[in-house]
């Protein structure tokens, strides 16, 4: 049936091409019109694909040849024309073919008397014009000024023929050369006078995409940079700007707004940054050969070359990054089989044998029943305070024989008699809060101070003087907090402030020791010996006092209609109202002169803090600041994550704050997420939070470029704006903002020295090594965390050094805070009193290196390490000086492999800023396979599927965890990184990387809720819950940890499914990142202008025809031999309703003249 279709359809086309019969050609048409009539655009690329287009043309070649041409034949060959031309992608290319072009100009012209038949020539002309080069083709031979003969000024009369002329003029102006071509010949600036006529006089607005029309004239014109410039001079940045706040009131104007907006927004002149250099303020030396470039100064002028089309491809690059995706899998079976290849000498590995001391310890210390209940004293005595680190290096004593040997070694650790803290896990949706005892205080001071004058004695270099951040400086606030017994007339030091080691006494008083597991003097300590490239002087309050989670989360932030156009148009409005921006720069790390206090009524900002991220600040007006982000050290990118104090603020007064350097194309802020901040007054009023806060907030792309010579060889590259509004609770309050939730390095190692002394020694056997020295001189922490040995029985030991290994990291990227807060969670039920992770350690060993770029940490980066590279990067080839902390990690990984005892599991925690929940990545060789569309042999590639099997389990018993959203695919892009380098290399099956939303949830019970450090933690103590769950379904347990298991965990409801989720799924990683599963306009809040929307054609069509009915009954033409009227309405029914139209107050402006119609006949 479908050959006979086919062959009827094939016999009619040929029969078109070739009759001469006038009737028989009509009644062709007639046949294929109501053929096309019916149905979906399928019926229309089916008769494409039989060479309708073709017959099509040469039958319009055939037709137009006679003299004089028969438009009843026409007409209707002119509609199919432009009915199946819109939908063949190679319509263009078969009209030049056809020689058709001169034809369609010809008779163009030969109808510019007769609206009706000039109106179909149009139709097609616009059909063939989206072609570039056909397009192209056109303008040479005229087509341009043949359409500015038929485009007037505004008038009633001949509507419908106008919008075919200017959309048909849009889609020629595609092409560079023609939008060249009208520049030189002044039609651009005869456009801006017809936008403005026609705006001004469409007072009810009917005619919105004539209007429309004209605008995307203008703007494909602005895609060259000799457009902008005419443009520019032209006045055309005033003329639309003005022109645009008339439509903002009315919602059915937002074809124009939208593309208003992206006009303005493109040729708003390109400027560089306002800063010195585009290179980190801050310069770190490197050792050995390797050189940094000192920063440079950037160049104007060479943001792109004269006449190319600008960056307009926010979301086009998406597009192209999704269809490379496949291109980027690795499809070499070779090369994905695990290979084990050392990248070092094997007699090196000797070195870490020192990181396992477990593996050879006696356990002197476990003595007999009666032994056991000796004094706490004498206990205490047998065991040293203070941890023990070995720093390897390139020197370091050599070890032949990796093979664990007999050894004994003291375990260190605190006092045996401290007390337990527990994490409970009876809900599994969020952690009971724990509160650390407040009378260990003056116990901690003590021996924070002991820490402090140790690390001052290893390396007097190390310790330095550290001054507390002012607090607010109102005098009444000051009594009210310090001295609330103390009459009116007492008041505090001259000026209100009490000196600062006053004010860190009287706050460590007043410190409750509520917050669980921070100790403000455990913070001091550590803090004095961190070693930073600034030499910090000062502490940023929340570090020090510590954070509370609050007791309820915020929702994702509902986005207010129009926000992002309204903020790019409130950037124009600079350009065009300069006197109203005040332009004063209040804070610069590269001019000391402006880190002091500013003027009276200005905000002060300061940054020079641990993690702190803030280069520059400019009021731009009473209450906007503009606002500069610092580059990694040693580089001129990665501007995301920042950290400043703000203060002096007025009470109730909204700030607006524009970070205008940011480098992602697309951020989470758009979709629902917060930046969070930090309140002193709140702080000491018994809710230290870090929260969600920020209003108005929106993430597009600004007119900042930064020059190829201060960009690295960047061309052009572009920089976005992150903006927000804050009012802040109180006046001349300090509050911190911040792109997450900080955690810096002191707040890592002070937690744990907390946890250190929180533990019961007795079970849990606790190791804090140093992995290596970073760059910047401070030390790697590596912990080793499993239970104790349940006595010196050979089993019982025998069983303590089979535990497979876990190993977990976290922080290699500075800026993704959110890791450190899953990593905080996992230690702290590690080291619990908990029986499910009593259970689990003695399952596993653990080995963590909670925070993998301290130097990266510490100094304010986003994502690099003070060498400049992104560490991430540096696992198949490390060096070890510039990238120590890889090159051990890698090491131990290595030696633990050399040993017969690589990791059951590995992963390494990172955060994400595209995408939200929280998910894994890991590798597999047939899922790479099948996802890049090679054939895969099952019978000779064979994979364990078992890495699929602990995504599986945090799916069910993890809140935030969402396995649709994971991926295992293994990209060539990505075969430096951790997770491959270590499923390759180590060849461990459950190589993870696990990423953490900075935003919130789309599924199950957090859905629509913004994550805090709760949940993160949670998320954390879920994974090691997981972990446990993979240990009894997939290795073999004994029958005492399966009845232990048995009393612990009900399994069956564990991991009961909840609820199904669906979830759109991307495996491209985009800096260790998939694009946001969200569409987004970078200029409006619209998804597209519709200019490539034919179905708007199909309705002209058909208000054409009725029109056509009306004017042949006057006339007495006869049309309906052609095709029946009930076929043609069928064939162009309109998909789009016309919006009701509301009538605004419009501008005059004088307009150019014009060429319009010849008279037409009566």
């Amino acid at each position: 049936m479908a050959e006979q279709e086919a062959s009827g359809l094939q016999v009619l086309l040929s029969t078109l091409q070739s009759s001469c019969d006038k009737d028989v050609i009509l009644n062709i048409l007639s046949v294929l019109t109501d053929l096309l009539s019916l149905g979906t655009g399928r019926r229309i690329h089916y008769v494409i694909s039989k060479g309708g287009s073709e017959a099509l043309l040469q039958a319009l070649a055939t037709t137009a040849r006679t003299e004089p041409p028969d438009h009843s034949t026409l007409l209707p060959l002119l509609r199919l024309l432009a009915r199946v031309g819109q939908r063949d992608r190679k319509f263009g290319l078969k009209v030049q073919k056809a020689e058709a072009t001169d034809i369609i100009l010809s008779l163009a012209r030969r109808n510019l008397g007769h609206h009706l038949h000039l109106t179909h020539c149009l139709w097609v002309l616009r059909v063939c014009a989206s072609n570039v080069t056909t397009g192209t083709t056109l303008g040479i031979n005229g087509a341009m000024e043949l359409l500015f003969k038929v485009i007037t000024p505004y008038s009633k009369r001949h509507i419908r023929t106008v919008r075919a002329a200017i959309e048909a003029l849009a889609a020629l102006l595609k092409s560079k050369s023609n939008s060249r071509r009208a520049v030189k010949r002044g039609y651009l600036g005869g456009l801006l006078r017809l936008y403005q006529d026609w705006h001004h006089n469409d007072v009810s607005n009917n005619y919105i995409y004539t209007r429309r029309g004209l605008l995307l004239c203008l703007k494909h014109i602005t895609n060259i940079q000799l457009g902008r410039e005419t443009f520019l001079g032209s006045q055309g940045m005033e003329i639309l700007f003005t022109s645009v706040q008339d439509c903002l009131p009315c919602k059915n104007l937002d074809p124009i707004i939208t593309i208003v907006t992206q006009i303005l927004r493109k040729c708003y002149p390109k400027e560089s940054l306002p800063v010195v250099t585009v290179r980190s303020s801050y310069f770190f030396p490197l050792p050995g050969n390797a050189k940094v470039e000192p920063p440079c100064e950037g160049l104007e002028g060479d943001y792109e070359s004269d006449g190319e089309e600008e960056a307009e491809k926010d979301l086009d690059d998406e597009d192209v990054e999704s269809k490379e995706e496949d291109y980027d899998l690795e499809t070499d079976v070779n090369k994905l089989r695990a290979r084990p290849v050392l990248d070092r000498p094997e007699e090196e590995l000797g070195q870490y044998e020192a990181m396992c001391l477990e593996l050879s310890h006696s356990f002197q210390e476990l003595e007999s029943e009666s032994e056991e209940e000796k004094s706490l004293e004498d206990r205490a005595e047998s065991l040293p305070t203070t941890p023990s680190h070995f720093i390897p290096n390139a020197t370091s004593v050599k070890h032949p024989n990796y093979k664990w040997r007999n050894q004994s070694v003291t375990e260190m650790g605190p006092d045996p008699g401290e007390k337990d803290f527990k994490v409970p896990l009876q809900s599994w949706t969020k952690k009971e809060e724990c509160r650390w005892d407040a009378t260990d205080e003056k116990r901690d001071t003590g021996e924070a101070a002991q820490y402090a004058d140790s690390c001052e004695e290893e390396d007097p270099a190390r310790s330095h003087a550290l001054t507390l951040r002012p607090l607010p400086k109102e005098a009444a606030w000051y009594k009210k907090i310090f001295y609330p017994e103390c009459e009116a007339s007492i008041s505090p030091s001259p000026g209100g402030r009490m000196e600062s080691s006053d004010i860190v006494t009287s706050l460590l008083e007043k410190h409750q020791g509520d917050i669980p597991f921070h100790s403000p003097s455990f913070y001091i300590a550590r803090a004095k010996c961190v070693k930073s490239i600034p030499d910090y002087k000062d502490l940023a309050f929340p570090d020090f006092w510590g954070h509370q989670p609050p007791p309820y989360s915020k929702p994702m932030l509902e986005r207010k209609y129009g926000i992002q156009r309204d903020k790019v148009l409130d950037d124009v409005r600079r350009l065009i109202q300069p006197g109203n921006v005040i332009g004063r720069t209040v804070f610069d790390t590269d001019e000391a002169s402006h880190s002091s206090p500013g003027a009276p009524g200005c905000l002060t900002f300061f940054s020079k803090f641990e993690s702190g991220n803030l280069r520059k600040a400019i009021q731009v007006r009473e209450f906007e600041y503009d606002l500069i982000m610092n580059a990694d050290v040693n580089s001129n990118q990665h501007h995301q994550w920042f950290y400043f104090e703000v203060r002096d603020m007025k009470l109730a007064v909204p700030y607006r704050f524009n970070i205008i350097n940011c480098e992602k194309f697309n951020s989470q802020f758009n979709y629902g997420m917060q930046l969070v901040m930090y309140s002193v007054k709140e702080a000491l009023q018994g809710r230290p939070c870090w929260l969600r806060a920020g209003h108005d907030i929106c993430y597009y792309k600004n007119h900042y470029r930064c020059s190829a010579a201060s960009g690295g060889g960047m061309r052009g590259k572009c920089y976005y704006t992150l903006t927000f509004s804050i009012t802040f609770p109180h006046k001349d309050d300090v509050c911190y903002l911040a792109y997450h939730y900080p955690y810096t390095y002191s707040t890592l190692m002070s937690h744990l020295d907390t946890l250190e002394q929180n533990r019961n020694p007795k079970k849990v056997y606790w190791r804090q090594q140093t992995l290596c020295q970073t760059l910047g001189g401070n030390p790697c922490p590596l912990l080793t965390i499993t239970a104790m040995p349940d006595s010196k029985k050979r089993d019982d030991l025998e069983q303590f050094y089979n535990r497979p290994y876990v190993f977990l990291m976290a922080r290699v990227h500075p800026g993704e805070s959110n890791a450190s807060w899953v990593m905080k969670g996992t230690l702290e039920f590690l080291v619990s009193s908990d029986p499910i992770a009593d259970l689990l350690r003695k399952c596993f060993i653990f080995k963590i290196v909670p925070m993998l770029n301290p130097d990266g940490v510490i100094n304010g980066n986003h994502r690099c390490s003070l060498s400049g590279d992104d560490l991430n990067r540096q696992w198949l080839t490390p060096d070890s000086q510039l990238h120590p902390t890889i090159y051990h990690a890698k090491g131990l990984l290595y030696y633990l492999r050399s040993i017969g005892r690589a990791p059951l599991v590995f992963c390494d925690y990172h955060g994400h800023s595209q995408k939200k929940n929280v998910f894994v990545y890991g590798c597999s060789i047939k899922e790479t396979l099948w996802q890049a569309g090679c054939m895969v042999d099952t019978a000779v590639i064979t994979e364990d599927v078992g890495y699929r099997t602990l995504p599986k389990i945090l799916d069910k018993v993890a809140p935030a965890f969402v396995m649709n959203s994971c991926s295992f695919l293994v990209e060539k892009s990505r075969e430096s990184t951790a997770r491959v380098v270590v499923w390759k290399e180590m060849g461990v099956l459950r190589s993870y990387t696990m990423e953490s939303t900075y935003c919130g949830c789309s599924h199950g019970v957090y859905k629509g809720m913004q994550l805090g450090t709760q949940e993160l933690e949670e998320m954390g103590s879920k994974f090691c819950l997981g972990l446990l769950i993979l240990h009894l379904k997939s290795l073999p347990c004994s029958k005492k940890v399966m009845a232990q298991a048995a009393l612990l965990l009900d399994l069956e409801e564990e991991i009961t499914d909840r609820a199904q989720r669906s979830s759109s799924n991307s495996s491209l990683e985009t800096d260790d990142e998939p694009p946001c599963v969200e569409e987004i306009d970078y200029n409006t809040d619209s998804c597209s202008d519709g200019e490539g929307d034919f179905s708007e054609l199909d309705q002209e069509n058909q208000e054409c025809l009725s029109w056509m009915e009306a004017e042949t009954e006057d006339e007495g033409v006869t049309t309906g031999q052609t095709c029946s009227s009930k076929a043609l309405r069928g064939l162009y029914i309109s998909s789009q309703p016309t919006s009701n139209s509301t009538a605004l107050p419009l501008h005059s402006t004088a307009l150019g003249v014009y060429s319009g119609f010849e008279s037409s006949p009566a």
